[in-house]
């Protein structure tokens, strides 16, 4: 039987009809005083960005004021976009952000650049003052997490990363039913998600063209002959750039983990699996083991061999002492003596159900507290991806300082920890 395996382009797509849901409910488009307004900028109007636009642009507290891209079509269709919510708007154009974070009346920006700009993005809006809802994965290295959070905390500033399916009841009352010991201490979790990148090549290495900035496009990332493949929707298969599809996803699924037992003390991280064909270079496929106190938690590509998994094309296994959780975004079944169900009834709700994503960041821009996947919190929940693909690709089993965040007498690994940015790039 096929199963559904859900892709980033479905994934996009969902997005985009959840922004749309804002023109179905009028009592959203309340009026709001322009003192209790927050002014936010976009950067980074391509893909995920485009759905970054429409969210805020249709909130009742937001003024989009500042648009950016370093790509001349994605800056006017964005504009287009804009225009089509807000007909009157007066937001400016840019294709360098660091202009954009020049002005002193912008409160907040979103970022949806290629994952090796995240960090320095973030870092310089901090340091001009204004708060960040930032696109995952955090950032490109685990140094630059720790650079982002330092630099968060050092100007007291507000950070969401975009992980949006955080927001949704069905994580919230997976974590409420974990967190309530019904299946007892979870020993194990098991994550997967399946699909191999596309098969990119051969190049057809040309000059970039005349509306992209290829140049600052790449940034801190090493030079490279511009093609089509390596630039937009596709950079993530490439490892200057991005983890390919492990990278992509880890951090919607993984979410559900970190929320639910917070896992600490990793000690070691064991990874295989095999080149793509084509040009790009992130892995095709990855099999990772973790081990952390008390837990051992296992990536694969392929859904492991328990209930319910071959039907999901993504999802959690969790093992408890007295029973199991599956699931995915959107379902969830617990199986306790032989008994699967959906729901524990006796679980009482203890969490606070979110305003939506997006809203969650707006309110916290204005009380001035963390929203829910605050940078301190993604920072360790994405941690584990970034040690996975090390090990990968030095193809051998790491160990880990929790401590010291360092692996233990491996000075290659610990030398990938960061990636040193080219010169003139080099922003912060």
């Amino acid at each position: 039987m096929k199963t559904f395996q859900p892709t980033r382009r479905d994934f996009l797509k969902q997005s985009s009809a959840a922004a749309l849901s804002l023109a179905v409910f009028p009592k959203l488009k309340r009026k709001v005083a322009p003192s209790d307004r927050v002014r936010v900028a976009h950067i980074g109007l391509n893909g995920m960005g485009t759905n970054h636009l429409n969210w805020f642009a249709n909130l009742p507290e937001v003024d989009v004021v500042g648009l950016c891209d370093l790509d001349e079509t994605h800056l006017a269709k964005a504009l287009d976009t804009l225009k089509k919510v807000h007909p009157d708007t007066t937001a400016k154009t840019y294709s360098d952000f660091r202009h954009l974070l020049d002005r002193s009346d912008i409160d907040a920006i979103t970022c949806a650049t290629p994952d090796h700009w995240h960090a320095q993005v973030a870092i310089m809006a901090f340091q001009a003052g204004k708060d960040v809802y930032g696109e995952k994965p955090l950032s490109y290295s685990v140094r630059e997490g720790q650079k982002m959070l330092k630099a968060l905390n050092r100007y007291d500033r507000i950070f969401q990363l975009g992980t949006q399916i955080h927001a949704g009841d069905n994580y919230h009352r997976v974590v409420e039913i974990i967190q309530s010991g019904t299946i007892g201490k979870v020993h194990t979790v098991r994550l997967w998600k399946t699909g191999f990148p596309p098969v990119l090549g051969p190049a057809n290495y040309q000059a970039p063209p005349s509306t992209l900035n290829w140049d600052m496009w790449q940034g801190p990332a090493p030079v490279s002959l511009y093609t089509p493949e390596r630039c937009h929707f596709t950079y993530r298969y490439f490892l200057d750039y991005s983890g390919g599809v492990f990278q992509d996803f880890w951090c919607h699924i993984a979410d559900v983990v970190w929320w639910a037992i917070n896992p600490t003390g990793l000690k070691r991280i064991s990874a295989k699996g095999e080149a793509p064909e084509g040009i790009g270079d992130a892995p095709k496929w990855i099999d990772i083991d973790y081990e952390f106190d008390g837990l051992k938690l296992h990536w694969t590509s392929t859904p492991p061999n328990v209930p319910g998994a071959e039907k999901r094309g993504i999802g959690a296994y969790f093992e408890g002492e007295k029973g199991t959780l599956l699931c995915d975004y959107n379902t969830r079944e617990i199986t306790i003596n032989g008994v699967i169900m959906s729901d524990i009834a006796e679980v009482p709700i203890t969490l606070e159900r979110s305003p939506g994503h997006q809203q969650n960041f707006i309110n916290s821009v204005k009380s001035r507290k963390q929203p829910e996947s605050n940078l301190a919190y993604a920072r360790q929940m994405t941690m584990p991806m970034h040690l996975g693909l090390i090990s990968y690709r030095l193809g051998q089993p790491l160990e880990w300082n929790p401590r010291k965040e360092k692996f233990r007498h491996n000075s290659e690994a610990n030398a990938m920890l960061f990636r040193e940015y080219r010169k003139e790039w080099d922003l912060i």
